[in-house]
């Protein structure tokens, strides 16, 4: 170090020196903030500037969303700050350990209207070329007729179903028994969310559904549409399971969203935190998440690429994200510091 850098880093450390107050008021600003703080308002701010930098013709109300990202941004900052002003407010506190949950479903929908930015129309062909190139037809679609029976099929579609159980479940289990853990959960569980909602915007897969014509503007390639419009057995349309997912998926799907299989992933990541905390439940849990994987193929939501790439995504993410939550730990309320060591 020289002589006048030596003197400039003196003068910073001097009490009255502006710089010093300056980056005391930024650590300050950000004293509270967590991984998934960073993790939720870094998506917000990632995606605002995908709207604002490739809107081109496919957002008509681009503004409005990029607003809305900047509002969503300064609502979750002003949270924190709140928080940590009246910890014992109720209210506050269960805002502040669940907010991330709440914008799940407003991520995800958002992702059908952002997925052409960049692509026109889906990536199924591809998809579709490449099963029928590796397995000499589509697992998707043989699947369910090889086992058209409704015990089967409930089995299966129940077992998708469990995807939202898995999620809420294991999360609340976590917030009554230790809320350090519980945001260990949430941060890893969120993080996965967050990057494969990224990998949707860019990678538009429908998942088997096309081939039901459930995009109706979007029509296959001749080479890749099946001779005979495949349907439904009527005794699976029937069951109660397939009623809910049935409606689930009309009321809430995001067109494009297959690839990588969030599904696949986030119950994985569920798995992971069963073993890590929830002892007592992981092996029926682990072959509930089996029987969700096959019925991803099963119940025709996702191809056998989106499934495998479900599970190379949980492989590197649940490792990265369990190291940034150490590196960013800190976690509100007055329960000590998991360490590093505890989750192993």
């Amino acid at each position: 170090m020289t002589k006048k850098e030596r003197n400039r880093k003196s003068e910073c450390l001097q009490p009255g020196n502006p710089a010093r107050h300056s980056r005391s008021e930024v650590r300050s600003l950000f004293r509270h903030y967590t991984f998934i703080d960073y993790a939720t308002q870094g998506y917000m701010a990632l995606v605002g500037l995908v709207v604002l930098c490739l809107h081109g013709r496919s957002i008509p109300f681009w503004p409005l969303l990029l607003a809305a990202h900047a509002i969503g941004i300064g609502l979750v900052h002003a949270l924190i700050r709140l928080h940590a002003a009246r910890p014992f407010n109720r209210v506050l506190d269960l805002l502040r350990h669940f907010y991330p949950m709440l914008l799940y479903a407003g991520f995800y929908r958002e992702t059908g209207e952002l997925n052409h930015v960049l692509v026109s129309g889906f990536l199924d062909p591809f998809f579709i070329r490449l099963e029928a190139r590796i397995f000499g037809l589509q697992p998707s679609l043989a699947f369910m007729d090889w086992l058209p029976y409704p015990a089967v099929s409930e089995l299966f579609y129940a077992a998708y179903f469990s995807y939202y159980v898995m999620i809420a479940g294991v999360g609340l289990a976590l917030f009554y028994r230790n809320r350090e853990q519980f945001f260990h959960y949430l941060s890893v569980i969120s993080f996965l969310f967050y990057v494969c909602y990224f990998i949707y915007i860019f990678i538009p897969v429908m998942g088997p559904r096309i081939f039901f014509r459930e995009i109706l503007d979007y029509r296959l390639p001749a080479d890749v549409q099946p001779v005979v419009a495949p349907a439904f057995p009527a005794a699976v349309k029937a069951g109660p399971f397939y009623q809910i997912m049935a409606w689930i998926y009309h009321a809430f799907e995001a067109p494009g969203a297959a690839f990588p299989s969030s599904h696949v992933a986030v119950a994985i990541g569920t798995v992971w935190f069963s073993f890590l905390y929830l002892r007592s439940i992981r092996w029926p849990h682990l072959v509930v998440a089996v029987l969700l994987c096959l019925a991803t193929i099963y119940c025709r939501y996702h191809y056998v690429m989106d499934v495998v790439a479900g599970g190379l995504t949980a492989a590197v993410l649940i490792p990265l994200g369990n190291r940034f939550y150490f590196k960013f730990r800190n976690v509100p309320g007055p329960e000590p510091p998991l360490r590093e060591s505890d989750s192993s």
